[in-house]
């Protein structure tokens, strides 16, 4: 981990000292094996990829210093968040990640320390899930510093959607919920990409998403019209010390939230996923009933209000 703080306090040791030119020679030294020699990679106005088997995907995320880490968060975590936040989309579409680029947007002032442990935290993180960075941006901007990445991703068998779900579907959720700030999970996490693409291949999982703004705000983005989801406190997995609003609220939990057939032999796939990812908790938290009639030891997530960006 590394203690350097974001912004340096010399000239000589920010990246203004190197100018543009210098420092994307620094960022593809910094990245290493996880950018390819061009044109597969940087160096080039686009860079060559191949094209997805099956259906392709896309995402964008970016992380922001004071919204997404701050001065508690080393620079390799926070190089490594960037990438695992963007390789979480991909896996809540039952997906698997292609190539990615990397766009800043930083002051002057930005230490060129700091940001050359950055890059190899997310080199790193990169190379672990077998992602090729290939290329990038760089612009200023007075006070901030943003990096955002934009992934491409393939589906090579079904897409899980977030619609699809429908009334007397069961709700599961993977892992545990709650505290992800205070207990360092919301860098820490990993992305639940090979659980994301099993899911995809179980007929009876019918949508899903990833819970990244809070339970509250993300699972009504799975129910289905005129329903709403009946989800039980004493059933939420719950981190250790989280109350249940934490549970509900706080986000960045980058965990699978899916719909189940009502129908569906729930035991069986219980039994499946135990088999496949043993060291990985999956709960039934609830259902998805007809609005107007939840019932009244369900939990009445309207009154909960999680992360909203611009709220």
């Amino acid at each position: 981990m590394s203690a350097q703080p974001l912004f340096s306090r010399t000239a000589a040791g920010s990246v203004s000292s190197l100018g543009e030119g210098g420092l994307i020679r620094r960022i593809r030294t910094w990245l290493g094996r996880a950018n390819p020699p061009s044109p597969f990679g940087m160096g080039d106005d686009c860079a060559v990829i191949r094209p997805a088997r099956g259906r392709g995907l896309i995402t964008i995320d970016p992380v922001i210093y004071g919204v997404h880490f701050d001065g508690r968060v080393s620079a390799a975590q926070a190089g490594a968040k960037l990438v695992r936040r963007n390789v979480s989309d991909i896996a809540a579409m039952g997906g698997r990640p292609l190539a990615a680029v990397v766009a800043l947007a930083l002051d002057g002032r930005v230490s060129t320390a700091w940001l050359g442990v950055f890059y190899r935290g997310l080199a790193r993180e990169a190379l672990r899930q077998g992602l090729p960075v290939v290329g990038g941006d760089v612009a200023r901007l007075d006070g901030h510093f943003v990096a955002t990445l934009a992934l491409t991703g393939e589906a090579p068998g079904r897409v899980l959607a977030r619609s699809g779900s429908r009334v007397g579907d069961w709700i599961y959720v993977t892992g545990s919920l709650g505290r992800s700030l205070p207990s360092g999970h919301h860098h820490r996490f990993r992305p639940r990409l090979a659980e994301g693409q099993w899911l995809a291949r179980q007929p009876s999982v019918r949508a899903m998403m990833d819970v990244s703004d809070g339970l509250a705000r993300d699972l009504p983005s799975l129910c289905p019209p005129g329903a709403v989801p009946a989800v039980y406190a004493s059933l939420l997995p719950r981190r250790q010390g989280a109350g249940l609003r934490e549970v509900l609220c706080d986000g960045e939990d980058y965990e699978l939230v899916f719909s189940v057939a009502a129908a569906s032999r729930r035991a069986a796939l219980e039994a499946a996923w135990r088999r496949a990812f043993p060291g990985t908790r999956l709960t039934c938290i609830g259902r998805f009933v007809r609005a107007g009639h939840l019932p009244p030891d369900a939990v009445d997530l309207a009154g909960y209000h999680a992360y909203e960006h611009l709220r």
